[in-house]
């Protein structure tokens, strides 16, 4: 009971005693709200200013390395979010490698050469009217060096302004002359050891762009193509039914029939000879007639050609089909060449006729056929989309126009087919196919002279996939993608028909068609390229290069630019090689899981074909940024997010937090709602380190206590952390930062902010400066702070920094990104303890989920004015009895009874045998700390406090500290 002072008459009431100033609240100037968009580029501006890079460096100095190498981006314009999502994972892996005490040596790169970067080029000629090709070829090149040179500054300034800490002054690029000469040196290693050779093969074509393509450089999308059904009259049959017959192809190409020369059919399938009885209305086809198919695809095909009746007059395996001769469907016009029908691997029966068209110089499959039996590719279609002079009929027909439309050809090897007699039916099929990622234009499959290297030579594909069985793959599933890719990739062509690149700096004997394999002039190439750039191939003639042993009319110059796919492959020789802060082969190579047929492919065969073995030891793969809707973006559909926008109005953490917080081994979603609830989390991280500072306000070192004097709830907090230590050490271990970031959360907003915090601010805020309890809060506080801050330091790299500065200080060398992870001693581990405090904590929700109840009644306002009776059994309330369960639950007083639970008492499901009655606790209310006791009014120098509260403001009047 309060005792009242005595009342003078006519007196004002005293005033209340106000003991705000004896509450130790935290105090601190980091803000709640993060002002990121205005704090982080002042940030980049401070490690610059102190040379956050270079102290790094030489603070690693000796270290064991670790080496990310990066895979580079193209140069051709601004980052988009799939940029964003690369870069700051790579930027948290060698944080953290770095921050667990290797030397992480990050180095940025570009791509600066081939089509996207000339297709650029090639826009702002077109636009003007002027044809490209017109420009002399060192002036076209120059304005491409000079559009990537800008592009590389640009992107640099958007990489590094998202956090991407990295040597961007020191970075390097494929056009540099240095990595130009390497590049072809590495091209002379292949010309040296007969592994690169040229042939005629068909290469997937772009008209619009005048070049090969890589399967890297291909994308599919659905169109409308023209389908015929056409007749091979059989001229040597197999067997006596044939005589007379005529094979029935399909094919979705009908321009690829000049080009025909074989049928191909599938060995195990059934065949049979059918005699067309009657037919519909329209049709082409003929009564009486014999035709021959997969017996699997005769509904589907009789329904095709409008055959309403047939008989079948003969069945028979596939097998039985060899030595079977067909003539061309128009043979007499130019056609007049045998059309043997071979055994396929190919074939299928799942659409068609069972009878494949066989084009060799339109397609792979077409190719590997006809060569296994003599038949050779021929050049058909010219760079431009036009059939050569020397195809008979059509000349000079456009399969593609230059701006990727639809031809004639079609139409006119259609019609002259149907003239011919040959045709039995036509129609249309909607299809996925094959187009330029660039131009977006189809493509088509064109039969050319290009440079290759071969799989077989030298036993490239053997000593990849072995290679390959020793890297280690995030996730796993990597290693089965990219050995199936290996395992059934044709021969590499390495050669495009463009301008911008590093040409194929070889020579051609003009007598034999061979290469000039010879030491010395691939030496005085490179070193002409050290000197001046792969623009030395043009500015110099032959002689220059041959010297004086061979005779330039004797050779031809090849002027072919190599895949840029080889060159981004060979970054591994003039970077990791070539730079004394890198080492050879990488630790880790990280892009988007299509890189499995892009860089991580070409880098593998390049250094199996070079060095014997991959360039990296693991490689990781992330997916792809879509919007909330799980779609693709684009413009059309206006779902695009922007990074730049996110730093500049969020903030790059919340972009970098984003990232983490997702499964990044698959496809990643993003947009508004998602940013906003990623804000939301990353409030909770900030206010927790928010917290720990304003309550670590004038922490001295004579506060501290060892760890064997600190209460229990204080010695689990750094169990708590030694398991939350070896979280994240696995976390980075498997580069599994969604379970870092993940524990990290947890920590902090349910061990700490909804339970640790809640528990100990009473004590933090009034217990008196030199209480034991209260220096174990705050010795426990200084720890937590240093472990969290440094932990999310390669997450939040912007707001641990800052909270690492609002704590030391901002001297020149104080940067929270200059500390290794802390050792976090193995005696704190406790996992007795860690047992113990997981019941206390069941046994607290059962308290304060009845509290909650009351309050929602409102029959009572604060958990203090609670006073819970917890019934339970024997061994919980000897549990309970062991400690201040009345502080642990946040209530004043508390008490504990043993038996079984009565009628009405709050329970869980989850913690069976546990019931909890709340009343109203007795006493008044202590003015400073709020608890309601009995005790509060028995001090008389302090009738409103408790007798805690009575000493602290005794010992603030005299000036007692830590």
């Amino acid at each position: 009971m309060t005792v009242q002072p005595a009342e003078t008459p006519g007196a004002a009431a005293p005033a209340a005693p106000d003991y705000k100033s004896t509450v130790f609240l935290p105090k601190t100037d980091f803000p709640m709200r993060g002002g990121l968009p205005q704090k982080e580029p002042e940030l980049l501006a401070r490690w610059e200013a102190i040379d956050l890079h270079g102290k790094l460096r030489a603070l690693s100095k000796g270290r064991e390395k670790f080496v990310l190498h990066d895979g580079p981006p193209y140069a051709n314009g601004d980052i988009h979010i799939g940029h964003a999502v690369n870069k700051i994972l790579k930027d948290i892996v060698v944080r953290t490698r770095q921050m667990l005490g290797r030397d992480a040596v990050y180095v940025p790169g570009w791509d600066c050469h081939g089509l996207p970067i000339e297709w650029k080029i090639e826009e702002k000629y077109r636009k003007a009217g002027q044809d490209k090709d017109a420009v002399p070829v060192l002036q076209f090149r120059e304005e491409c060096r000079a559009f990537a040179r800008h592009w590389v500054e640009v992107q640099s300034a958007q990489f590094q302004r998202i956090g991407v800490m990295g040597d961007w002054a020191h970075p390097y690029t494929t056009m540099t002359d240095a990595a130009e000469a390497q590049i072809v040196r590495e091209i002379h290693k292949f010309l040296l050891n007969g592994g690169l050779y040229r042939g005629l093969k068909p290469v997937l074509w772009s008209v619009v762009e005048k070049t090969a393509l890589a399967e890297a450089e291909v994308e599919y999308q659905d169109i409308t193509s023209d389908m015929v059904w056409v007749r091979f009259p059989v001229t040597a049959a197999s067997r006596p039914s044939l005589g007379g017959a005529s094979a029935v192809a399909w094919t979705t190409t009908p321009w690829t029939l000049p080009a025909n020369r074989a049928i191909a059919y599938g060995p195990d399938f059934e065949y049979g000879v059918y005699t067309v009885d009657a037919v519909a209305e329209g049709s082409l086809a003929k009564v009486g007639e014999t035709l021959v198919l997969a017996t699997a695809l005769a509904d589907t095909v009789a329904k095709d050609l409008a055959v309403t009746a047939w008989t079948c007059v003969d069945k028979f395996p596939g097998s039985a089909l060899a030595g079977t001769v067909s003539r061309h469907p128009l043979a007499g016009q130019g056609y007049d060449f045998a059309v043997p029908f071979l055994p396929g691997g190919h074939v299928t029966v799942d659409a068609g006729t069972g009878l494949v068209h066989t084009a060799p110089s339109h397609g792979a499959d077409d190719f590997d056929l006809g060569r296994a039996h003599g038949i050779a590719a021929t050049e058909t279609v010219t760079e431009d989309g036009r059939y050569h002079d020397s195809v008979p009929l059509f000349a000079g027909r456009v399969i593609y126009r230059p701006d990727g439309k639809k031809g004639d050809a079609n139409k006119v090897v259609t019609l002259a087919v149907e003239a011919a007699g040959g045709l039995l039916a036509r129609g249309q099929i909607r299809h996925s196919y094959p187009h330029s990622w660039r131009s977006k234009a189809p493509l088509i499959f064109r039969a050319t002279p290009q440079w290759f290297i071969s799989m077989e030579t030298n036993g490239l594909r053997q000593t990849a996939l072995a290679a390959l069985k020793t890297t280690k793959f995030y996730p796993p599933q990597g290693y089965n993608r990219l050995s199936s890719m290996i395992e059934s990739r044709p021969d590499w062509v390495i050669s495009r028909q463009r301008a911008w690149g590093v040409p194929i700096a070889i020579f051609v004997d003009k007598k034999t068609g061979e290469p000039l394999r010879d030491v010395a002039v691939t030496q005085r190439i490179a070193a002409a390229f050290e000197l001046e750039g792969s623009d030395a191939w043009y500015k110099h003639d032959a002689q220059f290069f041959l010297g004086n042993t061979f005779k330039a009319d004797d050779y031809e110059q090849i002027f072919d630019i190599v895949d840029v796919w080889f060159e981004s492959g060979s970054t591994h020789a003039f970077v990791l090689e070539q730079r004394p802060d890198l080492k050879w082969p990488a630790d880790l190579y990280l892009e988007g899981s299509d890189q499995h047929r892009g860089w991580f492919h070409s880098s593998l065969l390049e250094s199996c074909g070079t060095r014997g073995r991959a360039p990296y030891d693991a490689v990781l793969t992330h997916g792809f940024a879509l919007d909330e809707q799980g779609r693709k973006m684009s413009k059309s559909l206006g779902n695009g997010v922007e990074p730049q926008e996110v730093a500049n109005q969020s903030g790059a953490d919340i972009l970098r937090l984003w990232i983490v917080s997702t499964d990044y081994s698959e496809d990643l979603r993003i947009g508004k709602e998602i940013l906003k609830y990623q804000a939301d989390a990353y409030r909770r991280l900030r206010n927790t380190l928010r917290y720990l500072l304003g309550a670590l306000d004038g922490f001295q070192e004579a506060e501290r206590l060892p760890a064997a004097e600190l209460p229990e709830l204080e010695r689990w907090v750094l169990h708590r952390l030694w398991e939350l230590d070896r979280t994240i050490r696995k976390g980075i271990e498997d580069y599994d930062f969604h379970a870092m970031s993940t524990a990290l959360h947890n920590f902090c907003a349910v061990d700490l902010s909804a339970f640790y915090f809640d528990i100990r601010k009473d004590s933090l805020y009034c217990d008196r400066p030199d209480d034991l309890r209260r220096r174990a809060v705050r010795t426990v506080l200084d720890t937590l702070f240093d472990h969290l801050a440094i932990w999310l330091a390669p997450i939040l790299c912007f707001t641990a920094e800052e909270a690492w500065l609002a704590r030391r200080g901002d001297g020149p060398d104080i940067s929270v990104h200059l500390r290794t992870f802390p050792d976090v001693p193995d005696t704190w581990q406790d996992d007795a303890l860690a047992a113990r405090w997981a019941r206390l904590r069941d046994l607290r929700r059962v308290v304060t989920g009845a509290i909650e109840l009351e309050r929602a009644a409102k029959r009572i306002g604060s958990s203090l004015q609670a006073h819970p009776v917890v019934h339970a059994g024997a061994a919980e309330a000897e549990l309970l009895a062991s400690l201040d369960f009345a502080e642990i639950c946040i209530t004043s007083t508390l008490a504990v009874e043993t038996g079984a639970v009565p009628d009405g008492a709050f329970a869980l499901a989850d913690v069976p045998g546990v019931g909890v009655i709340v009343g109203s606790a007795s006493g008044d209310r202590c003015d400073r700390c709020w608890r309601v006791l009995p005790e509060v009014g028995t001090v008389a120098a302090h009738p409103d406090l408790c007798h805690r509260c009575s000493d602290a403001v005794d010992a603030a009047v005299a000036g007692v500290t830590a």
